[in-house]
């Protein structure tokens, strides 16, 4: 039982798990001590000593440009009644961090999911939860990113250079673990890596003006005579012709070689290379070649969709084609609309 001051509220000033419990009330005549009202329904009050944060997840990691992205904001505690809001994560190279820009429409929503259409750079993104009144917010999320571009490498050593019209840089590498952290060797605007296993990450630029370059997913194979497979660095357009194929440092091109598409193998006859005449959105994913048991790190092949390709129709050369077409086909029907009424004109005037 809480003795609580004679008013239509009570207030608990700082909360705590103690204050957890069910709740409820009844009222009492000023003028009679004996007379009191029937006890209200009882309400739930839980309060958790742990400051709840967000957990957001990006899908996907991996884009391909005009990609849509959606994301979902998850809280431990029952999702009831929260709001979610939604920020794209600015660089700030002086703080070194970075401050959360809000997203479009993106303050309050009922839904624990946002959709960014169109998505085609390397991006950031946070979440942040609230609700009650007056409304009570959680701490934003862990940063999670969307990746463009994406190029692996195999090497001893590996350089990693940030051009373009700014002053400032920083690269940022983003763990198999999980963790963020900025390049440990970092010289202007160069990152040296001398690749070891927890080398193993995505890299990218992050100017002074708060806009991320594309990213690099570095893999470090720890079997240095395992085979490595050749495959674009740069995204592959839809319809072109493109060849994978497997080497060692010893040898460039090996044959008697397996290829994986997603980890599902492609042909069950071993060749050396692998030939696609006509790429197609469907060709898009990690790849890897095996070699006399042993297996290469994978490497993410990217398809560029064109506009001509998804629909030659609507190219400007066929707008144009069909805008004389059509409008030749009108002068051809007023022609023979206009020779039509002179001859029953004439017609007419015999009878």
């Amino acid at each position: 039982m809480i003795k609580a001051p004679n008013q239509n509220e009570y207030r608990i000033r700082s909360a705590s798990s103690s204050n957890s419990g069910n709740y409820r009330c009844k009222g009492r005549m000023k003028s009679s001590q004996h007379k009191t009202t029937e006890w209200s329904d009882s309400v739930t009050l839980t309060v958790s000593d742990n400051e709840p944060r967000p957990v957001l997840t990006v899908s996907p990691s991996w884009l391909s440009p005009g990609a849509s992205v959606t994301l979902n904001c998850e809280v431990e505690l029952p999702s009831a009644g929260w709001s979610f809001y939604w920020y794209k994560a600015v660089p700030d190279l002086s703080e070194k961090s970075s401050s959360y820009e809000l997203l479009p429409d993106g303050s309050g929503t009922a839904q624990d999911s946002y959709i960014i259409h169109g998505q085609t750079h390397t991006a950031g993104y946070v979440c942040r939860a609230g609700r009650g009144d007056p409304e009570y917010h959680t701490d934003h999320s862990q940063p999670k990113f969307v990746w463009s571009a994406v190029q692996h490498f195999t090497s001893d050593s590996v350089s990693l250079t940030c051009e373009g019209n700014f002053t400032e840089w920083r690269v940022r590498k983003f763990s198999e673990d999980g963790r963020l952290s900025d390049c440990r060797r970092m010289t202007g605007s160069t990152c040296d890596i001398n690749t070891s296993k927890s080398d193993t990450a995505v890299y990218w630029c992050e100017s002074g003006s708060g806009e991320f370059s594309s990213a690099v997913n570095i893999t470090v194979q720890n079997d240095g005579d395992g085979p490595i497979l050749v495959s674009p660095v740069h995204p592959v357009t839809e319809g072109a012709s493109v060849s994978l194929s497997c080497s060692l440092r010893t040898q460039k091109i090996l044959s008697n070689v397996f290829f994986y598409h997603n980890d599902k193998l492609l042909q069950n006859d071993p060749r050396g290379e692998l030939k696609i005449s006509a790429v197609s959105k469907s060709d898009e994913g990690f790849y890897k070649c095996q070699y006399s048991g042993r297996e290469s790190a994978q490497s993410w092949m990217s398809v560029k969709v064109t506009v001509s390709g998804a629909d030659s129709s609507s190219s400007p050369v066929w707008l144009i084609v069909r805008l004389v077409c059509g409008v030749s086909l009108i002068i051809i029907l007023l022609l023979l609309l206009y020779r039509c009424t002179t001859t029953n004109s004439e017609t007419f005037s015999f009878t």
